[in-house]
């Protein structure tokens, strides 16, 4: 259903109120670069500052100004399962294609709970659903059992894994067969998770380097190895720095100072300290000629 290049969008900001303009042009940027799917309102967009209504608009622009040339994946996780519920029933009212729901977090869930609580979403909101695991945010894991017993709900099609665990990728994949998809959150870790017979990547570097992971995610699509390889080394650097503080502060630091947006943040996210540090790897990528194309 979904593959390849799926960009986690930030959420541009201007004094204080979404900065609809640069967040239009990004989108835009995104679609003509090439990537196969975007997701507003995820972690990458600050979801977890945004009111309802500003959640609701997020999704909203980026249902409108994809047009439908690409699948809108809309973030609408939450740790309370009527308000994701709610976010989801509105995705899906708004034209998203799919949700995307974060385990839930703070509360520390059980198997079960976890369980309950995206089935309760799916039994809710007839749309597609993809899970999302990403512990280091949520103190929270989604066992493989849990999965499996997951993939046998019709409209929950998808695993986006940000463990970077290959181990954990193939005993999900083992469980589950044909009947789920797999999406890495990880960068520095795509090439090999599609290897394992991961589907594509929710990524937060395409947001600045969109071409390049295409290249990559493209590549093992068709099997070209040597291709993929080159472009997941020339991103090496590149996908580390995105992640030197709390995601999405360096990612919006990087877009800013391509001009794209200001680098304004929602506190409690305050901006990047070593803003001289992204810019000499921001620099390396553009002049690597391994990367294949400049930014």
């Amino acid at each position: 259903m979904f593959h390849g290049t799926i960009t986690a969008l930030v959420t541009p900001f201007k004094g204080g109120k979404i900065d609809e303009d640069a967040f239009r042009a990004h989108i835009e940027r995104q679609i003509e670069d090439g990537v196969d799917g975007i997701v507003p309102a995820g972690t990458t967009g600050e979801a977890a500052t945004l009111s309802f209504d500003e959640h609701k608009k997020v999704i909203a622009i980026a249902v409108k100004q994809a047009a439908g040339r690409v699948p809108v994946i809309a973030g609408t996780g939450s740790n309370n399962t009527q308000e994701s519920i709610e976010l989801t029933q509105a995705a899906k009212s708004l034209g998203a294609d799919a949700a995307l729901l974060i385990s839930p977090y703070y509360n520390k869930p059980s198997q079960e709970g976890i369980y309950q609580h995206y089935k309760a979403v799916a039994q809710a909101v007839h749309v597609p659903q993809i899970l999302y695991n990403v512990p280091g945010r949520t103190n929270s894991h989604i066992a493989t059992a849990t999965i499996e017993r997951l993939s046998h709900i019709a409209n929950i099609v998808g695993v986006k894994d940000a463990t970077g665990d290959m181990e954990y990728l193939t005993a999900n994949i083992l469980a589950c067969g044909e009947r789920l998809e797999f999406f890495s959150g990880d960068d520095a870790s795509t090439l090999p998770f599609l290897a394992l017979g991961g589907h594509g990547v929710i990524s937060v570097v395409s947001n600045i380097a969109p071409k390049t992971m295409r290249q990559l995610t493209c590549a093992m699509r068709s099997a070209d190895i040597a291709t993929a390889k080159r472009a997941h080394f020339a991103l090496h650097h590149l996908s580390k720095a995105m992640f030197v503080e709390a995601n999405p502060i360096p990612v919006k630091a990087a877009c800013a100072a391509l001009g794209w947006m200001s680098n304004e943040l929602r506190l409690p996210l305050t901006p990047l300290q070593d803003v001289d540090g992204l810019l000499s790897v921001m620099r390396q990528f553009v002049s690597d000629e391994e990367s294949f194309n400049s930014l």
